[in-house]
């Protein structure tokens, strides 16, 4: 048996020692000793003093005290040298892999008889440097050194590569994202898409440029989850991404959205990306649709199945439903017919049956489909397309109120009096056939000339439902809405807006009805203790506020007064829309809420109970909230974004506006053409400012991607 060696147990005078400092392993001769107190001379001829409990458990050679500083430093310098190359030779990884699983820990001493049979100073100092460097594999706990298992160990080294990996991407990330941001400072073109780096920042490997793409579009994403660049294939948190990002960008500006155009200047993401849609994971078209391709069609399969039988048994609703939308809808998600009726107690009233669409018909809930499109939650309507809540085969496709096909709908038949009042409420399941789809345009064509008797009567209804609410204090906002479109190559889109001629009778028409079925169907689902979830604004509106409002001042002064709608379980009053209580149940196809609305009511009319009872439709309520106000950011900002890209585009012209609000220091102007307010200061309108003053205006800065807007020049209208 190998015996192994004793290293001397104290340090003296003309004792070679090693000590760390920094990590790192320093020999040094001791001049003196003084109760465990050590003066020392390094090789680099510096005096250190400390005490020997600093010292690495390895010693020696001893020599006689009295040499001259010359004479050890030629001794420590050729010790060093030795002791250099001996621990070139050492591999510390051999030594683990014939130690671990033996013992937890050892002397150095212990791991030399493993390597030479008689090891001296130098190979043990050599070997305990090495196992020093090799903190994947060992950690030193004086005077041993411990032996990481395997599990530790493979974590550990993972780590040094991620960190390793991590350090190479950061120093060529600094050079590339440098030269990006020049070129948007100086206002260059990007990069065309697909290129790999610039001249500025030569970058060879292609899994570095991957990790900065990576770390790009989960910034403009503001991803809480994600590949972290440098762990290859395993999830990172957001902290790891974020401590990333800041190193990558040290040396640059901290603007807003950085990285949105540091990437753009690359060529990786579009001009006028719609970094908003990242943010909220809302994923843009129908691609997202592919991966539940086989629950949509087990639905399409149910929907044949259950059209078929209702054909068969001669259960489709005979009504001749018409619906009114624009000519680009394909997602058509309500229908009405009206008629005139006799009333229980004599005398001309009206019947109102309004046909919505019913996708619940066969939904599995809770299934991976109804989670994602929960977590779409509505559809959206942008100038750059439609991006819808539920895959377009279904949403735009089976479920669609279509001319001509059996679609399964909730039918709600009203009852009305003379006046507009809703006497009796009957909802009920049924499979439609929309005898017509009627565009906007074509629906007021038709009013206007009288000529089809079912959009009149139907019109003088509409008429009688507003005065009603007029009289309960409904607050009506009517202004046109400016069309935005965009125009040419996706690389230098151009931006037109106008306003066209309305169809304010046609609209008007589909807005009554709806508002009618929101709200006559949340009183019947309160009576029938189906709890659904309301739209409420529980507050108390002045007489001044009730009325039809279309002057800039006036919808300025009113809009002031109303609170945003709640979204909650308890119905309570709309105030602006005038209904005691007011559940959204007319979009299914579109909008989450009523999609849940639907199913609530369908399920009750099949079975005599909702699907959910109230606890766990509150349940499902700060989610479905929180949701809702992450999307529905997209569709109030995304519109606004392109109207500054079209201020910008005519950034020399001048633009008609109106004041309407002067109060403070900073008087509020109203775009009527662009449904824009800017704010200026009070100086640039002078004394005579007051609401209702026309004033022109001219822009100076305006930056659609951080919302700025100011004012450069403003003159009072001629």
């Amino acid at each position: 048996m190998t015996k192994i060696p004793k290293l001397s147990g104290f340090a003296k005078p003309g004792s070679v020692v090693e000590f760390l400092q920094d990590n790192e392993a320093h020999i040094a001769w001791v001049l003196e000793e003084s109760a465990g107190r050590l003066r020392l001379l390094t090789r680099t001829r510096r005096e250190v003093k400390l005490p020997d409990s600093r010292l690495l458990p390895w010693s020696g050679p001893d020599y006689p005290p009295g040499a001259t500083r010359e004479e050890i430093g030629h001794r420590l310098e050729t010790l060093e040298t030795r002791r250099r190359e001996i621990m070139a030779e050492v591999n510390p990884l051999e030594l683990w892999d014939m130690a671990q699983g033996e013992l937890e820990r050892a002397p150095v001493e212990w791991f030399a008889t493993l390597l030479w049979q008689e090891p001296g100073v130098n190979e043990m100092a050599a070997l305990g440097r090495a196992l020093l460097h090799a903190k994947s594999h060992f950690k030193f706990n004086p005077p041993d050194f411990e032996i990481h298992p395997a599990d530790k160990v493979e974590a550990r080294m993972e780590k040094e590569r991620e960190a390793k990996e991590r350090e190479g991407v950061v120093n060529a990330g600094h050079a590339l994202f440098a030269a990006l941001w020049s070129r948007v400072k100086s206002g260059q073109p990007p990069m065309p898409p697909g290129t790999r780096d610039l001249p500025e920042a030569r970058i060879s490997d292609d899994e570095v440029l991957v990790r900065l793409h990576e770390v790009l579009l989960a910034q403009v994403a503001g991803r809480t989850t994600g590949r972290a660049p440098g762990s290859v294939g395993s999830g990172a948190d957001y902290d790891a991404l974020a401590k990333f990002w800041e190193s990558l960008k040290k040396s640059l500006p901290d603007v807003p959205h950085l990285a949105l155009q540091l990437a753009q200047a690359w060529g990786v993401l579009p001009p006028h990306h719609n970094y908003l849609l990242d943010e909220a994971g809302y994923t843009w078209g129908d691609d997202w649709s592919s991966g539940f391709a086989d629950e949509i069609s087990a639905q399409l399969r149910r929907f044949d199945e259950l059209a078929a039988s209702a054909e068969q048994d001669g259960g489709l609703d005979p009504t001749p439903f018409v619906s009114i939308d624009a000519a680009t809808t394909r997602d058509i998600d309500d229908a009405f017919f009206v008629a005139q009726a006799e009333l229980p107690g004599g005398g001309q009233g009206f019947r109102c049956a309004i046909a919505l669409a019913r996708p619940t018909l066969a939904w599995d809930f809770g299934g991976r489909l109804d989670r994602e499109v929960m977590s779409r939650v509505t559809s959206l309507y942008l100038p750059e397309g439609s991006g819808h809540m539920m895959p377009e085969s279904l949403g735009t496709g089976h479920f669609s109120l279509a001319a001509g096909q059996p679609k399964p709908a909730l039918v709600a038949e009203f009852l009305l009096d003379e006046r507009g009042e809703v006497l009796d409420v009957a909802p009920r399941l049924a499979w439609a056939t929309i005898t017509r789809n009627i565009t906007y345009p074509d629906a007021q064509a038709a009013l206007d000339a009288d000529s089809e008797p079912h959009l009149s009567l139907a019109m003088s209804l509409a008429r009688l439902l507003l005065e009603r609410r007029l009289e309960r204090g409904a607050v009506v906002i009517d202004r046109p809405e400016p069309v935005v479109e965009l125009e040419g190559d996706p690389q230098d889109v151009r931006v037109r807006i106008e306003t066209r001629p309305g169809n304010p009778d046609a609209e008007l028409l589909v807005s009554e009805f709806m508002i009618l079925a929101n709200c006559g169907l949340a009183r019947w689902a309160g009576e029938a203790g189906i709890p659904l979830l309301h739209r409420t604004q529980n507050i108390a509106l002045p007489p001044s506020a009730t009325g039809v409002f279309n002057d800039p001042v006036d919808i300025s002064r009113v809009v002031k007064l109303l609170a945003p709608p709640a979204l909650e379980c308890t119905p309570r009053r709309h105030a602006a829309l005038a209904c005691e209580a007011y559940a959204t149940c007319t979009s299914p196809i579109r909008r989450y809420v009523d999609f849940l609305n639907m199913a609530q009511m369908q399920e009750y009319l099949a079975t005599g109970a909702p699907r959910l009872n109230l606890a766990e439709l509150e349940a499902m309520l700060p989610m479905l909230s929180a949701r809702i106000q992450e999307v529905g950011q997209i569709q109030r900002f995304r519109p606004r974004y392109w109207k500054l890209v079209y201020l910008l585009q005519h950034k020399r012209e001048s633009f008609p506006a109106v004041v309407v609000d002067d109060n403070g220091p900073y008087p509020t102007l109203a775009l009527p053409d662009l449904q824009l307010q800017v704010r200026l200061p009070r100086n640039m309108l002078g004394e005579k400012a007051h609401p209702g003053m026309a004033v022109t205006i001219q822009f100076g800065r305006i930056d659609p991607l951080t919302n700025e807007l100011k004012v450069l020049e403003a003159r009072e209208a001629e």
